[in-house]
């Protein structure tokens, strides 16, 4: 599916994409031979899903001059996704990563080679207004922050700017607390990008981390005291909890998945589904549910967006 050059878009998002090398096996990483190759990166995973549900989005980044740069361009083009906004510097690589197999539902090993990766130079001077403003909405992720100060304030500058626009923002905080000098920056920082945005979607972790709070409710009104609009929490097992600042809440049961093969791309399936319900037009309750729903999706395939859905796939699973 190719997107019209001149078509506005739904959602514009921004971030590092890697290659991925996923182990053909288990056990530690150093004794496996074989790897089948895939792409990663929070934000991109989004954009896959975004797209796959028929939605027009475009992703900003920079890859390297390098084949791990051109695979990222050709999964762009195979899922759809407009990459007008994707620049390709000779100066620096493309990063990668290792990924173990696992088959007991535990998180997988992963190992990031991305330290000055041609994404980590992304800055306010790739934020163009006339294509960013194409879009509806924006989707910000804590992991573009933490690449670099300059990522940081393309960042902060996307999202100033989006919203004097007045297009909605969603943030997931998505930690990665070795990318930032330490926590408390990274809690300063990422709070601070939160407060630009219309809905938040933080995990209960990350929530009790980045607040200081415990329970959903506190965590919520944390950020719904700083301007957000609803707060939605991701609260693992028990599904998802959701506030409003109309006063609106409650508890969305989880989807039961009897397979669980990949916990990697969750938390990227769940705002797919609540960002897609949302633009819409659908109530947050049944959002929320959709976000429930692939997030439960992703984790049953081996990769960080091969178990995102198409639209007639979710259909199906109604």
């Amino acid at each position: 599916m190719r997107i019209n050059a001149n078509a506005a878009l739904d959602v514009v998002t921004f971030g590092e994409a890697m290659a991925m090398f996923v182990a053909g096996e288990t056990g530690d990483l150093a004794t496996i031979e074989r790897f089948t190759k895939r792409v990663a990166g929070a934000e991109l995973n989004v954009a896959t899903g975004l797209a796959r549900l028929g939605l027009k989005v475009g992703w900003v980044s920079r890859v390297g001059n390098d084949s791990f740069g051109r695979f990222v361009c050709q999964q762009l083009e195979k899922e759809g996704i407009d990459r007008r906004g994707v620049v390709t510097d000779a100066r620096y690589p493309t990063g990668f990563q290792l990924k173990s197999k696992v088959e007991d539902g535990s998180d997988p090993q992963v190992e990031y080679f991305r330290k000055g990766s041609a994404a980590s130079h992304l800055s306010v001077a790739d934020f163009k207004r006339d294509y960013f403003s194409q879009a509806r909405h924006l989707h910000l992720s804590g992991v573009a922050a933490a690449l670099s100060p300059s990522s940081l304030a393309l960042s902060r500058h996307a999202a100033q700017e989006m919203k004097q626009m007045g297009k909605t923002v969603s943030f997931d905080p998505n930690l990665r607390p070795v990318l930032w000098p330490d926590e408390a920056e990274m809690i300063k920082q990422i709070n601070a990008l939160a407060g630009f945005a219309d809905w938040v979607l933080p995990g209960l972790g990350e929530g009790r981390i980045l607040t200081g709070h415990d329970t959903p409710e506190a965590i919520a009104d944390f950020y719904l005291s700083m301007g957000v609009s609803a707060v939605v929490i991701k609260t693992g097992g028990d599904g998802a909890w959701y506030k409003t600042a109309q006063g609106e809440k409650g508890q969305v049961a989880p989807f039961l998945t009897k397979n669980v093969v990949d916990t990697v791309g969750a938390g990227d399936g769940f705002a797919v589904g609540l960002i897609s319900a949302l633009l819409e037009g659908k109530a947050l309750p049944q959002a929320v549910r959709r976000g429930n729903k692939i997030g439960s999706l992703a984790i049953q395939a081996i990769g960080d967006s091969e178990g995102l859905p198409t639209r007639a796939q979710l259909d199906e699973e109604d």
